[in-house]
């Protein structure tokens, strides 16, 4: 395991058989700075001048003790390996801390109690704004605690996960602990960026081209009756798949209409994995929503963020018809026992497993009606119990999406915003109007569009009164723009005409963009020489909600407040790359109309 830079210091000194007192006297450095050296309070950079005096007077005390070959290169090139001197090792604490915090749902206050550290300490260790003076002690302080706390076959595979284990090497304790331990500090994360997937997926979307892959709008419910006995109990994996597939066909090909209640703790990876059952499931998903129902989906988030985004994932198609209605349990799941519960008007499903043994559950599917009206009753109960996981605002809820935005105003905090293309707020109508004109826009459509740029740039001059806005959007070059020009952003009144931007209109509006920094000091602008999507728009307003706002196909708000996913969103790392703040000063603008990426840098 990389040692610390105190560590390597220390053995250096003990290996010498000299004091701080000589170091300070050979280095010229004062004692006092040698001691928070040696105990980890302080470290020097590695091009500063402190740095150099320190390797050269460790050089100096060597040959004076017959260690001629302890150069002062050799020295230096020694300390570089600290795990704290070393940014990508840094940065990769970091990163390998905060997947270990978010897979298990690891409370920061249970961690900084058990460590006895403060809590603020512990979340600027996880977002990367600092580092623990003792690496290898902070690391294995958490590596104790998680051996206490997360002790169940489930815990040790998702660790297993993350550190590219088999899970069976990780169920003997010490095994766990020095696995855990180890790869915090140099391990790299095996889990992929999920939530990343997810946008990238919810970015790609099109529910036009979905439903002409599938066949949708060519879908027949059908109406024969599905026989099959009363009851059925199903056991293992492979039945539980058939029992999912059973409940859905019963749903469909049933008279009744209706509301479906679903609810699942059970992992998915495992499903997934077969070639078949998605499709299979995904298809009677669809023709549940073609026959109308109206499904109400209890999300589990107390599972791993991969399973979690898993999930998401592939509810994206059905989020967007607006028959869907999600939920989440604020209580976590008993982490010993799981559970399925898959409840319409003509069937119940309902299953059970130890958590970890997933394979050798047992699952119960029944369309006595007594035993439905059984299940119908803990489906109710168990939403009674549930929050709204996300708002969805569609076409048919514009005026809640524009009373939502408009009650947040009051609300205060710092925002933050990953955008696909320019803030509509930042360009006057004279620039809106000529974009409009080459792209053959009705006056009606002018109309509201014009007016849709005026209430934002009200309410974002409102916040900008007393609060922060920083927005990330890309740059793009002449090459890269003709390539995929950019489009005005409208999906704020659900507009999903495209109407795009030429070149010199491109140009002009991050003139504008310029200006509107230059005149607002809350306002921070970040372009970017990557764009990470095209079709959605991140807001975050820190600490409160985020939304992500897809411009087409369909145009569509997910407002989501759960505190997993908006720590995820607060915290997640976008394929972007090469970001340039937008300097502040006017004189900065280049004077040709044109601008050249470079001159934004």
């Amino acid at each position: 395991m990389p040692a610390s830079f105190k560590d390597i210091l220390n053995q250096y000194i003990d290996a010498l058989g000299c004091t701080a007192s000589q170091l300070s006297r050979y280095s010229g450095i004062s004692g006092a700075t040698i001691s928070r050296y040696r105990s980890g309070e302080r470290i020097p950079s590695p091009d500063s001048q402190h740095f150099e005096l320190l390797c050269q007077a460790i050089s100096q005390l060597a040959v004076e003790n017959g260690q001629s070959d302890l150069t002062f290169q050799k020295i230096a090139d020694t300390f570089s390996t600290a795990v704290d001197m070393n940014p990508q090792l840094e940065n990769r604490f970091s990163r390998n801390f905060h997947a270990l915090l978010s897979s298990l749902s690891i409370s920061v206050t249970d961690l900084a109690r058990a460590l006895n550290y403060d809590s603020s300490y512990i979340s600027r260790i996880r977002n990367g704004q600092r580092t623990p003076s003792d690496p290898r002690l902070f690391a294995e302080g958490t590596a104790h605690f998680v051996v206490k706390r997360y002790p169940e076959a489930s815990h040790r595979t998702m660790v297993a996960r993350l550190t590219g284990c088999d899970p069976q090497e990780l169920m003997d304790d010490t095994a766990y602990f020095e696995a855990l331990s180890q790869w915090l500090i140099q391990g790299e994360n095996k889990e992929k960026d999920d939530l990343s997937d997810f946008l990238r997926k919810l970015d790609e979307f099109d529910l036009n081209e979905y439903i002409r892959v599938i066949h949708f709008d060519k879908m027949k419910v059908p109406s024969v009756p599905f026989q099959f006995p009363i009851s059925k109990s199903y056991y293992g994996l492979s039945e539980m798949m058939d029992s999912e597939l059973a409940f859905l066909k019963t749903t469909v090909l049933s008279k009744s209409m209706e509301a479906v209640t679903m609810y699942s703790d059970m992992p998915m990876e495992e499903m997934a994995k077969d070639p078949d059952f998605p499709k299979k499931w995904m298809f009677g998903m669809a023709m549940m929503l073609k026959k109308g129902l109206h499904l109400n989906q209890i999300h589990c988030l107390n599972r791993s963020f991969t399973d979690m985004m898993l999930g998401l994932e592939s509810w994206i198609p059905m989020y967007m018809t607006g028959q869907i209605s999600p939920y989440y349990l604020k209580t976590p799941a008993n982490l010993t026992f799981s559970h399925l519960l898959k409840v319409s008007g003509s069937a119940a499903l309902s299953g059970e497993a130890i958590t970890g043994f997933h394979e050798n559950g047992r699952y119960y599917l029944t369309n006595n009606k007594e035993e439905v009206a059984y299940y119908k009753k803990r489906a109710e109960h168990l939403l009674s119990k549930a929050l709204p996981l996300m708002e969805i605002y569609g076409k048919d809820s514009r005026s809640l999406y524009h009373a939502f935005l408009h009650s947040d105003i009051a609300s205060g905090g710092s925002r933050y915003g990953i955008l696909s293309s320019l803030p509509l707020y930042t360009a006057d109508e004279a620039l809106l109007c000529q974009i409009m004109d080459h792209n053959q826009v009705t006056p009606e459509e002018r109309t509201q569009i014009l007016s849709h740029a005026r209430e934002q740039l009200e309410m974002a001059l409102q916040i900008l009164s007393r609060d922060t806005i920083t927005e990330e959007m890309p740059l793009l070059t002449e090459e890269e723009f003709h390539r995929s020009p950019m489009r005005l952003s409208l999906s704020g009144i659900f507009c999903e005409k495209d109407i795009f931007y030429s070149w010199d209109d491109y140009q002009k509006h991050l003139l504008l963009l310029k200006k509107f920094q230059e005149c607002h000091p809350n306002y921070t602008c970040r372009l970017t020489t990557e764009t990470a999507f095209s079709n959605i728009q991140i807001q975050i307003h820190k600490g409160s909600w985020v939304m992500v706002s897809k411009n087409k196909a369909p145009a569509m708000h997910f407002l989501i407040r759960h505190p997993k996913m908006l720590h995820a969103f607060e915290n997640m790392v976008i394929p972007i790359s090469d970001t340039a703040q937008m300097p502040h000063k006017a004189s900065a603008a280049p004077a040709a109309d044109h601008t050249d990426p470079e001159d934004w840098k």
